[in-house]
């Protein structure tokens, strides 16, 4: 089935409108472009705001005029991860894209339905005659997975609706009110490189699922860089181990599934077959959750310049060490995860060591905590730490009246209760919050899985049901 007959028709032909324009964070120009135009095509006031930010606005509908005017909200640009065997360019082509049952995915890339369900439904709105709204203010921001830079940007009395409905989450059954907030944390070295002076030997991590580092971070998924730091762990006491190179990860928001590892060692069967021990052991723990996890440890021939043995050791130590998952639990809120981190990327090359982390937390303290710890272990090995990127979370106000309306329509329209909740994502609310503390604001969208990794997929009958839900929210809302 072509994307073209589904229903709703409105929002998946904008949908594959959008994702044929390149929009990868950090290079959104193609996308800004492509919004402007649309806005401008529909003889809507559009403007772009200085940092890259596309605001539309939209009048009343008949009749509506009375009620509070409102602001949908949503990201422009999107992940772009893909399979290591897929050869596709994020700055230049679009998303490939198929009908799988009920699910919409791409063809070996992310989907790019976060956010792009959520923009392709505000455009759907903007571009309709017969949909009943207040007063609206299209808001698409630019670069939320990767710094939140147009969140950021947004200057206050730019807007002016009263009510912001977020359309970036991944349950339909949700109603968010909260989020955390998260500092980036980058570590980096540079060491000397010498002769190796070993059997050189290489080890590679694939086939992981991946996945959101916030959303998916509780649910057990391997990370990469964390199995390549136990494997080489194994031989740091008899192997003489020295460094050439690590290449594991990419995003921070995202959880590693691939990683490789090249090495010199002093006798390469032995540490062979110690290390095959240890992944027969990672295979067997990651049974249920990780089906597809592929360890491969071999022999390699190319000898090349390596960093010394104390140096490998510190930096051995220091991947053992680095706290990566859940961090803590929240207290208040039931299976909430607080504050956790993501070991994101590690990167060694001609002496060149980067490590990228993402923590996050609904807790700044806690926050401070675990950045303040990874920066303790980093430091004790010798390297370099840098806190960037800080955003605030989302403090939860359950009971304002654009959530008591949302569950009231929602258990009206769908015969239960929807679950109001925070969120371990980072969403764009609390950030603008902090610009416009009166505004009342709830994140809400379809079912989407495997966001961030190349298993994302869109549930097509859920994309159905958030449409209507979305509809009967903007036909219902307040007066002023």
């Amino acid at each position: 089935m072509e994307l073209s007959q589904l229903e709703p028709q409105l929002i998946w032909k904008n949908f594959s409108a959008l994702n044929s324009v390149p929009r990868p964070s950090k290079k959104e120009e193609k996308v800004i472009e492509f919004i402007k135009k649309f806005g401008e095509n529909l003889g809507l006031q559009t403007t772009v705001d200085e940092v890259g930010n596309v605001i539309i606005k939209k009048p009343a509908t008949k009749g509506m005029e009375d009620r509070k005017p409102i602001i949908l909200q949503s990201h422009l640009d999107m992940v772009h991860q893909k399979n290591s065997d897929v050869n596709f360019d994020f700055a230049t082509q679009g998303i490939q894209m198929e009908v799988d049952g009920d699910w919409v995915k791409a063809k070996g890339t992310t989907l790019g339905a976060d956010n792009g369900i959520g923009v392709a439904s505000i455009m759907s709105v903007l571009e309709s005659s017969d949909i009943a709204h207040p007063d609206l203010e299209a808001l698409f921001t630019i670069d939320e997975e990767t710094g939140m830079t147009g969140a950021m940007g947004l200057k206050a009395g730019q807007l002016h609706g009263q009510i912001l409905l977020n359309l970036d989450t991944e349950e339909d059954d949700e109603i968010d009110i909260g989020c955390a907030g998260g500092i980036d944390v980058t570590v980096s070295q540079k060491y000397n490189v010498e002769d190796s002076t070993g059997q050189i030997v290489k080890i590679s991590v694939k086939g992981l699922q991946g996945g959101h580092s916030g959303m998916d971070i509780h649910k057990g998924f391997g990370n990469a860089n964390v199995i390549l730091g136990r494997l080489l762990y194994t031989g740091i006491e008899n192997q003489n181990i020295q460094l050439i190179s690590i290449d594991g990860g990419g995003l921070r928001n995202a959880i590693p599934r691939e990683g490789n590892a090249v090495l010199s060692v002093r006798n390469s069967v032995e540490f062979i077959d110690n290390a095959n021990v240890l992944k027969a052991s990672i295979l067997e723990e990651f049974a249920d959750v990780e089906k597809d996890l592929q360890i491969n440890i071999e022999n390699f021939s190319t000898a090349e310049k390596a960093i010394s043995e104390e140096d490998s050791k510190k930096i051995i130590f220091a991947l053992k060490s680095a706290h990566n998952g859940v961090y803590r639990m929240s207290p208040d809120v039931k299976d909430l995860v607080e504050t956790s981190n993501n070991v994101a990327r590690v990167l060694l090359s001609n002496g060149e060591l980067t490590i990228m982390n993402l923590s996050r937390s609904s807790v700044d303290s806690t926050k401070s905590a675990v950045a303040e710890q990874l920066k303790s272990v980093f430091e004790l090995a010798g390297m370099n730490v840098e806190f960037t990127g800080s955003y605030p979370g989302w403090k939860p106000k359950p009971g304002s009246e654009i959530v008591k309306l949302m569950e009231k329509i929602y258990e009206k329209d769908f015969g239960e209760k929807p679950m109001v909740v925070a969120c371990h994502a980072g969403l764009e609310c609390g950030i603008i919050g902090a610009n416009y503390p009166e505004m009342e604001m709830v994140s809400f969208g379809p079912t989407i899985r495997g966001a961030h990794s190349p298993d994302e997929r869109a549930n097509i009958p859920s994309v159905q049901k958030f449409w209507g839900f979305l509809k009967e929210i903007l036909a219902n809302i307040p007066t002023k």
